[in-house]
């Protein structure tokens, strides 16, 4: 009777999550209500962690909870500590879930809902998921060795060195866009830089309330940290209301980069119990409770997709967001929330080093990364709610708006002035014309999803602040990976450096510590400054950059996943991340050559430079040096990483061929001590 009961209920799910893609992909011409993009996602997620996660557990890693894991065998109370699971679920969400997943849907929207919405729903159970999960077992079997390390040990010494200087270029290059994204988010917005400043605070607030006033006090700091949140939400618009006040907190893109430089550099070299946990567990709270909200919300006011499943630029490669068809380029736009190369840092990072057992790994690296597509569903159901005519208006610069008008027109993604202006006013802004980077159209589109929840209630719309919470929001996201990724690119800075001089490398001292935040901070702030300077907003540029790099990362770390799975004698399995891997270079090497060498100027960085040479308009030495910048970047990622994989191909066909021996460096077993029902 239980596997009766079994099979009818996953039948019934898997049943219900076809229907749902069958009504998302055949219906045309008419309105189709975005809780079939949710009811697709969650069904095909719950599908695949009961079934597929649990194949590669079972049969491909080979996950044993007899096996004691490096939080147990080095227990020192600081870094390895067995921790339970929800927590460390909570911890390692908090790590991934960046800006890639709300923003890069956003953007990909252009093409309509539909392709965006595939890749982020399969692109994570066959690959983003995999990898998550593939990168955190490997570590946890090498007692939590980085993926530089695991490089190093598994392939070669110069691939490991190779590695460690690719994922410490491609950081740079994902910490600036990301900050970018905030600054295109607070400029000229008071009432958001209030807000965001306040947050920073309330962090040192709670830290030392959690460490020194009342240790172990954490639902109270919780408690005063919400409680404050709160109120610096409802301040903003007090602030943005007040003409002097206003003017204090409204800033330029050049005088926000230099703020988050300074934040970046401060929250790398304070400790980490100051500032980074106390904002990490505020934006954890933030980010899973505002996300299931905007999901009931969405079944409660049952929201149409006014967006249609594919535009026509999807097929004209002229997008007026960013250039480019749909293949290569949703690929490369939708990186965090389908596969990300970022996490595999993470997965070889803190989290090994806590997980208690080996079989939470799948629970924690697998849907952990189911998590963060849901978050960019919930975030291509946001944009594609708003006015088509709305979201371009937005999300493009006046002249590319004005280039791409007769095709806007003939679609209908028609809007006046007058609306975008009347807009503006609901939100609590000056203006939304032209704010790139996604996160304002993301903003809009929740702000109007919870004021139609708020209406229906029976209370007021409070449309602008709910923006502000929704800008809050997301800032909260994204600082959280720039405070966390410039730690990180600290860390590698250190051990890079410590193989030449030891000294460096001891990540307690202070010199070292000071210097490597800010040769790394120096560097994402340099990218950023040329975005924000950049006369096409920026996105345009990097953000394809952003993707390339991230997917890249990605590439190295299936490598290395590939290389062990060999290894261990698991060759019939190597598809799980083989599969991954082939379609990621595909992709990403595709929209790399064609950034790089495309003759059409709106998608090319060398054939736009060509088009300003001997050009007088003001800003075209601007524009040139960033596309030879950029030209000189995307050369160098794709370089090193192709070199990476060939030197991974060639350790494989030896250890095929048996001309080497299958020798991984697996740490051997070690039976638990714990108690089976700890």
């Amino acid at each position: 009777m239980r596997r009766l009961a079994s099979i009818l209920l996953w039948g019934g799910l898997s049943a219900l999550g076809a229907a749902a893609f069958g009504v998302l992909a055949t219906r045309r011409g008419e309105t189709i209500g975005a809780a079939w993009l949710l009811i697709a996602a969650v069904c095909t997620y719950v599908v695949a962690y009961r079934f597929y996660a649990k194949f590669l557990a079972a049969r491909v890693f080979g996950l044993d909870d007899r096996r004691a894991t490096p939080a147990e065998r080095f227990n020192n109370g600081r870094d390895y500590v067995p921790t339970n699971r929800w927590v460390l679920y909570g911890h390692h969400f908090a790590a991934i879930a960046g800006a890639g997943p709300l923003v890069g849907p956003v953007l990909a929207a252009q093409f309509g809902f539909l392709p965006g919405t595939l890749w982020l729903v399969i692109g994570v159970v066959l690959a983003g998921a995999v990898q998550d999960f593939t990168i955190l077992f490997c570590s946890l079997r090498r007692n939590g060795k980085s993926l530089g390390q695991m490089a190093k040990e598994e392939i070669n010494p110069a691939a490991g060195v190779t590695a460690m200087l690719a994922v410490l270029f491609i950081m740079i290059i994902l910490l600036a866009v990301l900050a970018l994204i905030v600054v295109n988010a607070l400029k000229a917005s008071p009432w958001g830089l209030f807000t965001i400043a306040c947050t920073i605070p309330i962090a040192l607030l709670m830290g030392w309330w959690m460490k020194a006033w009342r240790p172990g006090r954490v639902g109270e700091a919780s408690a005063v940290g919400a409680l404050l949140l709160l109120t610096a939400l409802i301040g903003g618009g007090y602030v943005a209301g007040h003409a002097g006040l206003a003017r204090a907190f409204s800033h330029s893109g050049p005088a926000l980069t230099g703020m988050m430089v300074a934040y970046g550099f401060v929250a790398s070299v304070l400790p980490v119990w100051m500032l980074l946990c106390p904002r990490d567990y505020l934006s954890t709270f933030l980010k899973i409770s505002t996300i299931l909200a905007l999901a009931v919300a969405i079944l409660v006011v049952l929201p149409p997709l006014r967006m249609p499943a594919l535009t026509p630029f999807a097929t004209l490669g002229e997008g007026p967001v960013f250039a480019g068809k749909l293949f290569p380029f949703a690929f490369i736009t939708i990186a965090c929330g389908a596969i990300s190369g970022f996490h595999a840092l993470v997965a070889s990072g803190t989290t090994p080093k806590m997980i208690a057992r080996e079989a939470d790994a799948r629970f924690i690296g697998y849907g952990g990364m189911l998590m963060e597509s849901f978050v960019g569903v919930m975030a291509m159901v946001a944009a594609c709610t708003l006015d088509p005519g709305v979201y371009f208006a937005m999300n493009t610069t006046p002249v590319a708006l004005a280039q791409a008008s007769a095709v806007l027109h003939q679609a209908g993604f028609v809007v006046t002035p007058d609306i975008m202006q009347q807009l503006a006013g609901q939100m609590g802004e000056q203006t939304l014309v032209a704010r790139a980077g996604g996160a304002p159209s993301l903003a809009v589109g929740m702000a109007q999803i919870f004021a139609s929840v708020t209406a229906a209630l029976g209370g007021k719309t409070l449309t602008a602040l709910w923006y502000h919470f929704a800008i809050m929001f997301e800032a909260l996201f994204i600082l959280t990976t720039i405070d966390t990724g410039t730690r990180v690119g600290r860390f590698m800075l250190q051990e890079i450096v410590g193989h030449v001089w030891p000294k460096f490398g001891e990540t307690s001292w202070y010199p070292s510590v000071v210097a490597a935040s800010a040769v790394i901070v120096a560097g994402w702030g340099y990218f950023l400054y040329q975005g924000v300077v950049d006369p096409l907003g920026g996105i345009n540029s990097l953000w394809p950059l952003f993707g390339i790099a991230n997917q890249l990362l990605a590439a190295v770390a299936l490598c290395i996943g590939t290389t062990i799975l060999l290894k261990m004698g698991k060759a019939r399995y190597a598809w799980v991340t083989l599969a991954p891997l082939a379609w990621l270079v595909a992709i990403t090497m595709t929209a790399g050559w064609q950034k790089v060498f495309s003759a059409d100027p709106r998608l090319g960085f060398l054939a736009h430079a060509a088009s300003l040479a001997g050009s007088a308009a003001l800003n075209a030495g601007r524009l040139i040096f960033n596309d030879r910048l950029n030209t000189l970047v995307a050369l160098l990622f794709m370089t090193v990483v192709a070199l990476l994989i060939v030197v991974s191909i060639r350790e494989w066909w030896l250890v095929l061929s048996k001309r080497k021996p299958a020798v991984t460096k697996e740490a051997p077993f070690i039976e638990r001590a714990y108690a089976t029902g700890d």
